[in-house]
């Protein structure tokens, strides 16, 4: 069999830097927002709600794409098993 390792994909600090950024952006904009707290309050859990949901599809996104790439792998493996023990000049 191949010997294939997978590349570990991390976040650079930019991209960190902007998720940062962007919450603290938005966390401010609530809280200096002209309204009344009621609205601020609304708009905050909003903001929760959506983060949530974003982290939920995220994961569920990864956790198919992954499963996908484990089947991929077992049916490469069993290819290779059968090439590996195929023998093209054996007599029948």
């Amino acid at each position: 069999m191949s010997d294939t390792t997978s590349v570990k994909q991390q976040s650079t600090a930019a991209f960190y830097g902007q998720a940062v950024a962007s919450f603290r952006a938005v966390a401010l904009g609530i809280f200096f927002l002209d309204a009344d707290a009621w609205v601020r309050g609304f708009l905050a859990i909003g903001v929760l709600y959506l983060v949530t949901s974003c982290f939920t599809l995220a994961k569920v996104i990864r956790d198919r794409q992954e499963a996908g790439q484990i089947v991929s792998r077992v049916d490469q493996a069993r290819l290779e098993k059968i090439l590996a023990e195929h023998d093209p000049f054996q007599k029948l």
